[in-house]
């Protein structure tokens, strides 16, 4: 496992990732990229059960889906510095085809990644389905999922959560990334959501929240206290507070970056904060 001075070195060259794979095709979304950093860090890196190499089955390890599909830069980026795929690979982001699209695809064979996403609300169903398949297999591996809070808006995912609490689906984690922003303002200035943790707690499940979920150290507590609350007859879910845009001062606090670009002078001014630490690719 690497150090903790190892993994902030990651969350750092990761952020410049995003930044400049978003600013080279001037399309893209930074703002929940750059607060799940933290995140995408700690799970491929800290707490996950991960196999070499990859499979599409998945039998033996841990599964993660991302339902947010819009937020892959960091996905591309984890991944890519895991060693899934060459990390100069990360040049190829959303060009003429590229296997690194604009949202996660599977026809493109992209090592890591199991589902198409960014039809929000489908991840959840999604993730569910793949728990059950390692109960009936006799796998005792886990399946993580993170979904958007915006994409809570969307019905099928209380149909899914309210299933997976009456089916005892309790080899899953499903973290919820509370930022407060979606596309086209506040999540409560657009349809409120209201408490919820208290929401899917009324819904059967166990729920624990992260205060800090741009705290790397809380991230990683967190989603290990996650883990041990599995295989007890309910499904966990993981409440994470993030700020959209985290690491560059002026993305942050607005969802006006959730699916821009910088220009050549902000992104200067971003990576200044974000100094180089891994190499850039």
């Amino acid at each position: 496992m690497p150090n903790t001075q190892e993994l902030q070195d990651l969350v750092t060259q990761v952020r410049r990732d995003i930044l400049r794979m978003v600013h080279k095709v001037n399309s893209g979304h930074p703002g929940g990229s750059l607060g799940c950093t933290e995140f995408f860090v700690a799970l491929y890196n800290e707490v996950m059960e991960l196999k070499d190499g990859f499979d599409m089955d998945g039998i033996g390890e841990d599964l993660f889906f991302l339902s947010n599909g819009h937020i892959s830069p960091v996905f591309y980026s984890v991944l890519a510095r895991k060693g899934y795929f060459p990390i100069d690979e990360l040049n190829t982001f959303r060009l003429i085809d590229s296997r690194l699209q604009g949202h996660p695809t599977t026809h493109e064979g992209l090592p890591g990644v199991r589902i198409a996403s960014g039809s929000l609300g489908q991840g959840m169903s999604v993730a569910i389905g793949a728990a059950q398949a390692k109960k009936l297999n006799g796998d005792s591996h886990l399946v993580y999922s993170l979904h958007g809070d915006g994409e809570l808006q969307e019905g099928q995912n209380w149909e899914a959560i309210m299933y997976a609490a009456g089916n005892k689906v309790d080899n899953l984690i499903a973290t919820v990334d509370r930022n407060g922003q979606q596309i086209d303002g506040g999540t409560e200035d657009v349809l409120p959501l209201g408490d919820v943790a208290e929401k899917f707690r009324v819904f059967g499940w166990d729920v624990l929240e992260i205060e800090n979920g741009n705290d790397l150290d809380q991230v990683i507590a967190g989603l290990k206290e996650a883990k041990n609350r599995t295989g007890k007859g309910k499904p966990v879910c993981v409440v994470m507070t993030t700020e959209m845009g985290n690491g560059v001062d002026f993305m942050m606090h607005t969802h006006a970056w959730h699916g821009k670009a910088p220009s050549d002078e902000q992104l200067e001014t971003a990576l200044a904060q974000n100094p180089e630490t891994l190499g850039d690719y």
